[in-house]
């Protein structure tokens, strides 16, 4: 029996005011699996993780989770986290601190919160000297560290990540990319991930789904069909190199679309 989908958009529609964002966004995401949406700046793609969080309600179509809708969602069963492109830490705050801000929030007992904040900075590289650090004293790719960290806390089964790391060089971008990978690998989450960059989401993704320009529409949904693990030799193959150029000819035209 094959399996369910676990997030089901169907004819989707994203209305503020009187301007039409998104419009007709319909897909499917299995349990598990990796996918990223590339899209010109402003096509909605970072809307379209905001109504999945349960931040921004649907204007017209269906969007479920597990068969619910997701402001209604059991979050014991599907818990769902939002990595921004910004860390967005507290500047006051320790490292450690601010990556067990959601269990303090949701006044998990100190020694259950402790040892999770331990296990989370752990498995994203941050070593014990980092946990006592201010914000202000962490470089960009430590701060984004916390910040997956933060997520990770939350032991989440969803997984959504707003060009997480666009703000990085792209030699720390890499290593990210292939811890995301690794920690993908370990926790079987439900990835959307959004990015402008056409080789990241391919080197990351299972799938990739190119959207238009406002009002966003899916133009076309790209298989990726290598096997995990994947090393950074692969992007210096013929079919990778394939691959990013079937993604560029979608977006390009989009962009053709609109002359």
């Amino acid at each position: 029996m094959t399996e369910q989908p676990l997030i089901i958009a169907q004819n989707l529609q994203q209305r503020f005011g009187k301007e039409l964002a998104l419009t007709d966004i319909s897909f499917q995401i299995q349990r598990g699996e990796f996918v990223s949406i590339v899209g010109p700046s402003g096509c909605g793609k970072s809307t379209i993780l905001r109504m999945i969080a349960g931040l921004l309600a649907v204007s017209q179509g269906e969007l479920t989770i597990g068969g619910e809708r997701p402001r209604e969602i059991d979050r014991t069963r599907d818990r769902i986290a939002l990595v921004f492109q910004e860390p967005n830490l507290l500047p006051w705050r320790t490292a450690k601190k601010n990556v067990g801000l959601p269990l303090e929030l949701r006044k998990v007992i100190a020694h259950d919160l402790n040892s999770r904040v331990h296990s989370s900075m752990q498995r994203v590289g941050l070593t014990p000297d980092d946990a006592y650090k201010l914000p202000r004293m962490l470089s960009g790719g430590m701060k984004m560290r916390v910040s997956l960290a933060r997520a990770l806390v939350t032991q989440p089964t969803i997984m959504l990540m707003d060009e997480p790391f666009s703000a990085l060089d792209d030699v720390l971008r890499n290593q990210l990319n292939e811890d995301l990978l690794g920690l993908w690998a370990e926790n079987h989450w439900t990835t959307l991930f959004v990015t402008h960059n056409m080789i990241e989401a391919v080197f990351l993704s299972q799938r990739v789904i190119v959207m238009s320009a406002r009002p966003g529409r899916i133009v076309e949904t790209i298989a990726v069909p290598f096997d995990y693990p994947r090393g950074f030799e692969l992007q210096s193959s013929p079919e990778f190199t394939q691959i990013v150029a079937q993604v560029a000819k979608a977006l390009r035209s989009t962009a053709a679309c609109r002359k």
